[in-house]
């Protein structure tokens, strides 16, 4: 086990405990990181951030090299943990991504996501994706589904798994309004007599119904097989996702 834990924890910082889990996954004996690579990444962390780290060689003082790691990343502020952490999971020197490692990134991005000082780097449409929260508060499984599918996105965790989270988002939310408990595949025709009874015009409700039936055909290509999903196309989906939504809503809220 990590020592250490008697370490104090920083105001609105991540909790010592998933650090500590972190520095244990990542410093594993057998698939972790080895101890000359952990000195020197944070060494480098600690040049950038100016913090002074206790374990800046290799050997040293500490018992093993997660506590080493453990006790190097205290220093740092959530934000900083957040950032070092992540890239840590994805260091060149691992030959793929492992099991522990994929759960570190997902927990960063979700249950640690407000310690992301990256946010909104990426170009996906911020006041989009802002409209779509509000819109989506009468819902609130799919706004959660919803909002574990940004924080992965954002962090760049697991493509395919945006991918899952958006079309479970949109799902959650046609069962909700339409009251039934469909599949989104075979909510197309409720779909459409729902825009019907909403005074949508004929020809929007066809061409609303055609781009989910599209939707749910790329999704079920490329959820199902993770290597072959586009990098460039998850943004797209995103927004796709995010319009179709936040256009259901808008009819729901209109008096029939």
């Amino acid at each position: 086990m990590v020592s250490g834990m008697g370490f104090g924890l920083f105001e609105d910082d991540l909790p010592n405990s998933f650090v500590a889990h972190a520095a244990e996954v990542l410093g594993d004996t057998t698939a972790g990181l080895t101890g000359a690579q952990i000195v020197r990444l944070m060494r480098g962390y600690a040049a950038e951030y100016g913090k002074a780290i206790p374990h800046i060689t290799s050997p040293n003082d500490a018992p093993n090299k997660r506590t080493a790691l453990y006790e190097n990343l205290i220093p740092f502020n959530g934000p900083q943990k957040h950032r070092i952490l992540r890239e840590l999971c994805d260091f060149s020197g691992f030959t793929k991504m492992s099991p522990e490692r994929q759960q570190i990134k997902i927990a960063l991005a979700t249950t640690y996501k407000q310690f992301d000082s990256e946010t909104g780097a990426s170009t996906v449409n911020e006041a989009l994706i802002q409209e779509t929260r509000h819109w989506l508060d009468v819902c609130p499984p799919a706004l959660s589904i919803y909002n574990d599918a940004i924080g992965k996105y954002r962090s760049g965790v697991f493509q395919r798994n945006v991918l899952d989270d958006l079309r479970l988002a949109f799902e959650t939310l046609l069962k909700t309004i339409l009251g039934n408990e469909r599949s989104l595949e075979n909510q197309l025709s409720a779909l459409g007599q729902f825009i019907k009874t909403r005074r949508g015009s004929p020809e929007f409700g066809n061409m609303f119904a055609k781009l989910v039936d599209y939707y749910c055909g790329y999704q079920n290509t490329y959820v199902k097989h993770a290597d072959a999903v586009v990098e460039q196309e998850v943004e797209f989906v995103l927004e796709m996702t995010s319009s179709f939504m936040k256009h259901i809503v808008r009819m729901h809220s209109q008096d029939t």
